[in-house]
């Protein structure tokens, strides 16, 4: 059996009121893809409703006994993912996996296997509020770190060769995993480009996990890459 074209990895975690709505979209995409699903220690019905799932639609499923977080799911399964490229789609209703169509288009024209593309959330429209600015911030200390002209480092939405994992190292266990994949591309020398995709920001009483807190992680871990080069 060949390989397919797009690894997706999604890292699930308490999120049973939202997954049987949310995954079909991403299951039922006319890719050529394999579905990597990462429940990570889900307390809640999580573990059940995926289970589930696994009887009418055709995706890998992989249970962490414990949560451990983001960066550690995303490791998890990258560790048997297929596909030329990869990309993480998390579980909730904020981005539209329609965009990844578009993006796997656009990926397949590089013919050198040493560009990445990310969907810039920034892009599409005229951002505003705290959330914006912090990923402003962040964008931007990327950009004069590692000398690149990112808008949104930290989409979830990175599609990637396979071949980059050859060059990385992750590490990340938490929401740092997203900074530490863009700042050891760029030392790795891969170029980033960016397309604009649709995205609707839940709240945390929608069940949101980034803390602010996590805004300061990411700078240490942005920090951290660039001094140990």
């Amino acid at each position: 059996m060949s390989s397919p074209l797009l690894s997706i990895i999604i890292p699930i975690f308490n999120e049973d009121k939202l997954v049987a709505s949310t995954l079909p979209a991403v299951f039922n995409l006319p890719i050529d893809k394999e579905v990597i699903v990462v429940n990570d220690g889900s307390t809640d019905d999580t573990a059940l409703v995926l289970e589930d799932m696994t009887k009418s639609y055709r995706f890998q499923l992989i249970n962490h006994i414990t949560n451990q977080g983001k960066g550690a799911a995303v490791r998890k399964g990258l560790e048997i993912v297929k596909g030329r490229y990869f990309v993480i789609c998390d579980a909730d209703s904020e981005y539209d996996p329609s965009n990844l169509i578009m993006m796997l288009s656009e990926i397949s024209k590089d013919q050198t296997s040493k560009v990445a593309l990310y969907g810039s959330r920034w892009l599409a429209g005229n951002p505003s509020g705290w959330h914006y600015r912090i990923n402003w911030f962040l964008s931007a200390l990327t950009n004069y770190l590692f000398g690149s002209q990112l808008t949104d480092m930290e989409t979830c939405f990175k599609m990637i060769p396979k071949t980059a994992l050859n060059k990385i190292n992750l590490r990340g266990r938490r929401f740092e995993i997203e900074p530490e994949i863009t700042a050891q591309l760029l030392k790795s020398g891969y170029s980033i480009s960016e397309v604009p995709i649709s995205y609707k920001r839940r709240g945390y009483k929608d069940g949101k996990k980034i803390k602010p807190r996590d805004g300061l992680i990411a700078i240490l871990t942005l920090l951290k890459e660039k001094l140990y080069s």
